[in-house]
């Protein structure tokens, strides 16, 4: 099987991929990113502008635009984001604190509308 065909039949796989979106192109191995721990439903991956020690991204494989654009079908996938968290949070070295953050919409910062979690740590944030 080509690689082309293997990426498609991963395209497939990761629910509907969007052409144009820089975290599905990732999903399915067509950009590099440095990841960090990837499952059936999520994959984590280094932040390229970090805000902290420690600043990775959790995105849902299936393409979802934000918080808005959930449905109560997406409720499990959910659940599995904030897993992924704990399952980071519990592998930090000193103190397990970190900050979750999630931006709706362009006006508070979404800059790729895939919906993701920022996962902070590494440094005292005290300033929110």
């Amino acid at each position: 099987m080509s690689r082309a065909n293997c990426i498609e039949g991963l395209r497939n796989k990761i629910f509907m991929a969007q052409n144009d979106c820089i975290f599905c192109k990732i999903i399915v191995k067509e950009l590099s990113s440095k990841i960090i721990i990837e499952n059936n439903d999520v994959i984590v991956i280094q932040d390229i502008v970090p805000k902290a020690p420690v600043h990775y991204l959790i995105i849902p494989k299936k393409h979802i635009a934000d918080v808005m654009a959930l449905q109560e079908i997406d409720a499990q996938l959910v659940g599995k984001l904030l897993l992924m968290a704990k399952e980071l949070g519990a592998k930090l070295t000193g103190s397990q604190a970190f900050r979750l953050i999630v931006n709706n919409g362009s006006d508070v910062g979404q800059s790729v509308f895939h919906l993701h979690f920022h996962f902070l740590s590494g440094k005292k944030m005290l300033d929110f």
